[in-house]
């Protein structure tokens, strides 16, 4: 009985870990990296408001100011006599300004809009560029474990010819330290994959306790065609520079201030002796028109203007810095794809013949365990240097195609 109890106590200790759910693990593709931003990145969430808050001021812009109500009255103390006044009065432009205003109003709109791209496509850059840098880390770790996988079956048969006496055991330790030294650079790079998860998650909106399985295809070592301009970025200021314009316009409307009606009727009594008190009544129209004499806007149409003249530089220093942008990424990635051509077709050949026939001559008693263990090396570095050359000239396309708005 006490024997049933034992076992029925193990069974329920074991239970929580055993029934415990797997960790949850989304996929994460390279194309589905913008549409995941789109629909779960809160930065861009936050960015669309800009766009209702633009359409908040042109639905308020281009109004007439509110009609103003009017009443007056007054009464003579020492007799019967007075009177009361009840008008309305409007205040009208006498220039376009109604519809300049919304006319720029609506330019904000576009900018907005724009501006809202173009928080999209840098959040698209960088999600992709954590990406390709968790890939690369992921592909290098595949590397060291393959290494390493090579590296003790070394050890082991060092070990084995080293109990013979065919080998000095030093060589066995020697093996043994190299294997080591893999597993630590594998915790290294454990690590900086940790850190680059946690910078893709929020980007892409993965909870930060869920896994993230990379799949799809990246594009390939291989320099892409010309593409479109098609920048949000360089569009907003574009539309800045149109809205800076009409503001000008607006500023030389202003010149003239509006002018205000009004209309009113009044009652009124007085008496007129000796036929007593009489009632009287009055409807009237009135027309204020100010005049120009002091303030003709002067200053806030200079201000205007030079703000049109600097809108006009930013849009050409923008689009040169684009240019500038562009052709740089494009250097970049041939000198990359030059490098892994090179890596690919002269190099690790090279490399792994030369750590075969070491190893060969090795095993066969006629080489030198360090010849072998520095052979290889050369060959990890080389592998780990295209790996590298790989994930740059993937960033510089990244940034190529950043560059010209495509996402």
């Amino acid at each position: 009985m006490n024997f049933q109890k034992q076992i029925l106590w193990f069974i329920c200790a074991l239970a929580p870990t055993t029934l415990l759910p797997a960790e949850p693990v989304e996929i994460l593709s390279y194309q589905s990296i913008p549409s995941r931003i789109k629909n779960g990145n809160p930065v861009l969430a936050a960015a669309h408001f800009r766009i209702d808050e633009a359409v908040g001021r042109m639905n308020q812009s281009g109004r007439l100011p509110n009609p103003s109500f009017e009443t007056g009255t007054d009464h003579n103390i020492q007799s019967a006599e007075g009177s009361i006044e009840i008008g309305f009065s409007q205040k009208f432009p006498i220039t376009n300004r109604l519809m300049l205003e919304k006319k720029i109003s609506a330019a904000g709109v576009e900018a907005a809009a724009a501006e809202v791209k173009d928080v999209e496509r840098l959040l698209v850059a960088e999600a992709r560029a954590e990406f390709v840098k968790i890939l690369s880390i992921r592909e290098r770790l595949a590397l060291l474990n393959r290494q390493k996988t090579l590296s003790t079956e070394l050890a082991d048969f060092i070990s084995s010819a080293s109990e013979r006496g065919e080998i000095s055991s030093l060589d066995a330790a020697q093996a043994r330290l190299a294997a080591l030294r893999i597993t630590t650079a594998e915790r290294r790079l454990k690590t900086e994959e940790t850190a680059t998860l946690g910078k893709l998650r929020p980007l892409v909106g993965i909870a930060a306790d869920t896994g993230v399985k990379l799949s799809g295809n990246v594009p390939p070592v291989s320099i892409p065609g010309t593409a479109s301009l098609d920048r949000p970025d360089l569009k907003a200021a574009k539309i800045d520079l149109m809205a800076a314009g009409t503001e000008i316009e607006l500023e030389t409307a202003r010149k003239r201030d509006d002018i205000e009606a009004s209309i009113f009727a009044a009652g009124e009594r007085t008496e007129d002796a000796p036929n007593g008190l009489e009632n009287e009544g009055i409807i009237g129209f009135k027309l204020s028109i100010p005049l120009p004499f002091w303030n003709d806007n002067s200053g806030n149409i200079e201000e205007a203007t030079a703000r049109r003249s600097r809108k006009e530089m930013e849009v050409k220093a923008l689009e040169r810095e684009i240019h500038h942008q562009g052709q740089t990424a494009l250097t970049e990635m041939r000198q990359w794809a030059a490098l892994v051509s090179e890596l690919d077709q002269q190099l690790l050949p090279l490399a792994k013949e030369q750590t075969d026939l070491l190893e060969e001559a090795y095993r066969k008693g006629q080489g030198d365990l360090q010849a072998v263990l520095s052979s290889r090396e050369q060959t990890l570095e080389l592998l780990a240097s295209k790996l590298d050359a790989t994930r740059e000239f993937r960033l510089a396309r990244i940034r190529y195609e950043t560059s010209r708005g495509n996402f």
